[in-house]
């Protein structure tokens, strides 16, 4: 990691308060484990223009629930998860001395998989609402899913899957 980059990164960390970053690992159950394996995902982080109107877009939209806020110099940050578990999506709204211009994109998130019960329904609603269409639902044949495709406020590609069966790999 170029130097700038990381200096960049550290600074974010500048003057936070780490009895606050202990709690907030305590209160969601973030615990240091024995094992050196990784046991799940538990939450990835992407960066946002209007803090608001994601939230908006993953909790109206996509069905998403806002776990919990946290304000630390430099960036806003709301979490959120599914009702059934699984990773959690973090969305950071950074200080334009951050991040100046617009969100690059670049090539390292392809996109963001959101399950649902019903994915035509979902797509439904985010076009409805004003969210650009990628692709409508259908139904894959390899697999047993249907999948449609939206952009979310910031562009960012969201897979809007529906399973009628096990996933690959499960029994």
């Amino acid at each position: 990691m170029p130097a700038e980059t990381r200096g960049r990164i550290l600074s974010l960390y500048d003057g936070v308060d780490t009895r606050a970053v202990r709690e907030f690992a305590t209160r969601n159950q973030i615990t240091k484990r024995r094992s050196t394996m990784a046991s799940s995902v538990g939450q990835f982080c992407i960066a946002v223009a209007d803090l608001e109107e994601s939230v908006r877009f993953y909790t109206e939209i996509m069905g998403l629930e806002e776990q919990g806020r946290t304000e630390i110099p430099n960036v806003d940050e709301v979490h959120l998860a599914g009702q059934e578990g699984g990773g959690r999506i973090q969305l950071a709204k950074f200080a334009e001395t951050m991040r100046p211009g617009p969100i690059d994109h670049g090539f390292a998130l392809w996109k963001i998989y959101i399950n649902v019960d019903d994915a035509a329904e979902t797509w439904k609603r985010a076009v409805d609402a004003g969210y650009k269409s990628v692709m409508e639902p259908e139904r894959l044949d390899r697999w047993p899913v249907v999948v449609g495709f939206v952009l979310d406020p910031d562009g960012y590609l969201i897979e809007i899957i529906q399973h009628d069966g096990p996933r690959p790999g499960e029994a």
